[in-house]
């Protein structure tokens, strides 16, 4: 755990003891799930387009502590949801809700929540998951979950980060030994299956193949996967040689989407509609319409066709593409002020071009960017509620930090109340994969 400082011993004990109390076990029998909440700094809303992202986890996230129930059964609590779920591993499980392509279920990437929902929706999507994908699982689970304490997790993948937590515990019940890259097939059949979400791979994927503090650089189409290893800094020319940076995260107030525009799913389906329009043009109609099967040179060539809705959707994912690369050879220099300037652009253009997000976490991003020591931000996941993200020289962190809790409120008095004081900003590090203790 180290310089992570996530979970405490004292987190792991709690839990433990909560769990030992439900099953009548001793703490010694309870095992606990991390799954940590990811960042994306560059490569944003292109992965469901087989786009290369970048993303780490943080040093917050989900805890699940479970003992198999020594049956079918599955009873479950939550440390932020009232009641218990139950259910049993043999029963069969359909998907809530199918979807046709363009049809919406919800604004917001990361729902449908578990306050919005039945909170165990994730668990049963898990069982669904693991089942339909050929798994026999005849032993339950007694756990308990909760999340980082007093942190909104809208727009840092904690919906993958639970799906996870529940995959690895039912996994580790029943014995079945599973590969990180099945178990980002099995999440992406839980979000995109069994809850009718179109997101990417990007969030199963930072999860389950994070490092500690390193970058992770992955093509969502080929799969492919590197870790960035944390660089030597390069030296501030205007201040003291860089000590590294910490993470900031921003929280807006907002707690249920603020914006009328279709949401997420129809982004998906315009990007989709783009990637055929000039598919089409260069005599490709036969490729799968997605924008990573067409050349960027195609689409400079025939982005004229497009109407002006998809014609941004294209222009976001072809712009984010060349961020990213240019974003990991600054990462791999030290360069982090070029790396930050990425960020924010990235930002923009999930503004400008993407079309997402909503008038509070603009003014939150405007006001990161001047912030002081930051070297870049971007609101964080679909950007129709949740938070902001920002890197921060490590040295003016706890600064930024103060600036932001003063000059939020001042813009969105109303939202910035809904906060408290200690976890408006927080200052986190960059986390290790999920896994079990």
């Amino acid at each position: 755990m180290g310089a992570m400082s996530w979970p405490t011993q004292d987190e792991l004990h709690e839990i433990r003891k909560i769990v030992s109390e439900m099953a009548g076990k001793g703490t010694e029998d309870v095992r606990v799930v991390v799954s940590p909440y990811r960042i994306c700094p560059l490569g944003a809303h292109v992965d469901h387009q087989g786009g290369i992202v970048s993303a780490m986890t943080i040093n917050k996230g989900i805890l699940l502590g479970f003992v198999p129930s020594g049956s079918t059964e599955v009873a479950l609590r939550s440390g932020q949801f009232k009641g218990e779920v139950r259910f049993r591993v043999n029963e069969n499980h359909k998907p809530r809700q199918t979807i046709s392509k363009g049809e919406e279920i919800n604004a917001d990437k990361s729902s449908p929540s578990p306050d919005e929902f039945e909170w165990g929706i994730y668990a049963r999507g898990a069982l669904y998951a693991l089942q339909s994908r050929g798994n026999h699982l005849a032993q339950g689970i007694i756990g308990y979950i909760c999340g980082s304490e007093g942190l909104d997790s809208s727009g840092l993948s904690s919906s993958a980060a639970v799906g996870i937590a529940y995959l690895l515990a039912l996994e580790t019940a029943n014995g079945l030994t599973v590969s990180p890259r099945e178990n980002i097939e099995y999440d992406r059949v839980i979000e995109n299956e069994y809850l009718g979400l179109r997101n990417g791979i990007l969030d199963q994927s930072a999860i389950l193949l994070s490092s500690q503090g390193c970058l992770t650089y992955m093509n969502c189409k080929t799969t492919e996967h590197k870790l960035i290893r944390p660089p030597m800094f390069l030296e501030d020319q205007e201040a003291e040689p860089q000590k590294g940076y910490k993470i900031l995260l921003a929280f807006s107030g907002l707690r249920q989407a603020l914006t009328n525009n279709p949401g997420y799913n129809s982004r998906v389906a315009e990007c989709q509609e783009a990637a055929k329009v000039l598919l089409n043009a260069s005599g490709n109609k036969e490729v799968e319409p997605f924008l990573c099967n067409v050349k960027p040179e195609v689409y400079e060539a025939h982005k004229f066709k497009l109407e002006p809705n998809l014609a941004k959707r294209a222009e976001h994912y072809f712009s984010e593409n060349m961020r990213v690369r240019k974003g990991l050879e600054a990462w791999v220099s030290g360069d982090l002020r070029a790396f930050g300037e990425l960020m924010t652009a990235s930002g923009l253009s999930s503004i400008k071009n993407y079309e997402c997000g909503c008038e509070p976490l603009f003014q939150l991003y405007e006001v990161l960017l001047r912030a002081p020591g930051v070297f870049g931000a971007r609101f964080s996941g679909a950007g129709f509620r949740g938070c902001c993200v920002a890197l921060v020289d490590a040295a003016r962190a706890t600064e930024a930090a103060k600036f932001v809790r003063v000059e939020y409120p001042k813009l969105q008095p109303v939202f910035a109340s809904q906060l408290s004081h200690g976890t408006a900003v927080l200052i986190c590090e960059a986390g290790d994969c999920a896994r079990i203790f």
